[in-house]
């Protein structure tokens, strides 16, 4: 699971591998695979470096950094 912050400065936290697409319009919008739409103050560079971190974390990426 990763952290994120939601707009009024609550914290919660998802799973990124339920993570379907995300925009900046200005703020990070996240949409999930059962279409839940959450709105978080991280950019998208901070929430794709969360998401390689926890990927680091438990054994399913190396030294490379793709998704």
């Amino acid at each position: 699971m990763i952290k994120l912050t939601r707009l009024n400065d609550s914290q919660l936290y998802i799973n990124p591998h339920q993570i379907e697409t995300m925009e900046s319009t200005p703020d990070t919008i996240i949409r999930m695979l059962s279409d839940r739409k959450l709105i978080v103050k991280e950019d998208c560079e901070e929430v794709i470096e969360k998401i390689i971190a926890y990927r680091h974390k438990i054994g399913l990426l190396g030294n490379d950094t793709t998704i």
